[in-house]
């Protein structure tokens, strides 16, 4: 092998190093950059023009019983699961209070503070329960492995 082939090949892997190092320091000048400014490659929020509402527009409003405290309720209730999951439920005060516990204890509910008691009365009032509320359990005779 000549010198001067040994020199292109060098200088030929020599720039192809540097060009890897180049675009590292790129890609890392940048990252350093978005982690410090979250929005720097952002687009900005287009603007919305605000519309004038008189009355909020629930879209869960026809699943639930005419009564005290409904949009309270569904202001509540709808914005973690839909509303159907609530009226097709059969409570006791004690009961709707449990289901609340337990989701502010298991689903991050928040407190509902002095709303709590008004939601209460609400869901006492219109879905109080019946003879039989939600489906009986069922009852199994014989139980068989699934293969």
């Amino acid at each position: 092998m000549k010198e001067d082939d040994f020199l292109k090949g060098f200088y030929g892997l020599f720039r192809a190093v540097i060009g890897i190092f180049a675009l590292l320091v790129l890609v890392l000048g940048l990252g350093w950059l978005a982690y410090e400014n979250p929005d720097l490659f952002k687009t900005p929020p287009k603007k919305v023009e605000a519309e004038l509402v008189t009355e909020p527009t629930i879209m869960a409003e026809g699943e639930f019983a005419e009564g005290e405290h409904k949009l309270l309720v569904i202001a509540n209730c709808t914005g973690c699961h839909s509303g159907k999951l609530v009226t097709q439920n059969r409570a006791t005060r004690e009961g709707w209070t449990n289901m609340i516990r337990w989701m502010q204890r298991t689903q991050n509910l928040k407190d509902l503070g002095e709303d709590e008691q008004k939601i209460l009365d609400y869901l006492t009032e219109n879905y109080a329960p019946t003879e039989q509320g939600r489906r009986a359990n069922l009852e199994v005779e014989e139980w068989y492995d699934l293969r």
